[in-house]
């Protein structure tokens, strides 16, 4: 355990860096007051993800998941109320906002009513936190083929992959430390697809993307 500490600031460093990439997004809707060509889903799942993880880590004690998560569930709400500031069809993100609301009310309801044994409780909460992130890790797994289909990593992120799975190594290894299954597990995926993005990154460099050329009759 005397390499705890050393690992809880791995992950506290490494998860900071991979939040503050939404921050070239947040400069973007300043700078143009506009949100094209930013999505607006991976605020809202992040948010929810690291609410849940925030739930998590008050229940376990743990202060390097509620550090963590509080400042990452601050930024990604700040990327939200960024959005739907600028965005010109409020109405769409408000609703999907308020969604975001009544699924944590009932979740929290459902694990501090229904569940009154805390271990219990702690069980249910680390398997939902675990399929949650394991679902976000393998989202983007349709965007890697289109990068075969391409054969074009441009709409890929370096820093971000190199922040991921920093992010996912260090947490996989805390886990393993504190032997929680739930804080292992689903950081796992994290790792395999940053090794596939650093495979296509190897494969299709970005400064040697083929120059479309149109089809001639």
């Amino acid at each position: 355990m005397a390499q705890l500490p050393l690992l809880a600031a791995a992950c506290l460093a490494c998860t900071l860096a991979m939040f503050g990439t939404g921050l070239s997004d947040l400069r973007q809707m300043l700078a143009t007051k506009s949100v094209e060509n930013i999505q607006f889903l991976p605020f809202l799942t992040t948010d929810v993800n690291n609410l849940s993880w925030l739930g998590y880590g008050c229940l376990k004690q743990d202060w390097t998941l509620i550090t963590v998560n509080t400042i990452g569930a601050a930024l990604q709400t700040l990327y939200i109320l960024a959005y739907l500031y600028y965005s010109p069809a409020k109405r769409p993100v408000l609703l999907r906002s308020l969604l975001l609301l009544a699924v944590l009310a009932t979740g929290y309801g459902y694990f501090t009513l229904l569940i009154a044994d805390t271990r219990t409780r702690l069980a249910r909460l680390g398997l939902f936190c675990s399929v949650f992130t394991i679902s976000m890790y393998l989202s983007p797994l349709a965007d890697l083929a289109k990068i075969v289909r391409t054969k074009s990593t441009r709409c890929l992120s370096f820093p971000l992959t190199i922040a991921t799975f920093l992010a996912s190594t260090s947490w996989t290894l805390y886990g393993l430390q504190l032997r929680d299954p739930y804080i292992t597990v689903p950081n796992v995926p994290g790792i395999v697809t940053s090794v596939m993005r650093f495979w296509l990154f190897w494969r299709y460099p970005p400064g040697q993307d083929k120059p479309y050329r149109p089809l001639h009759a």
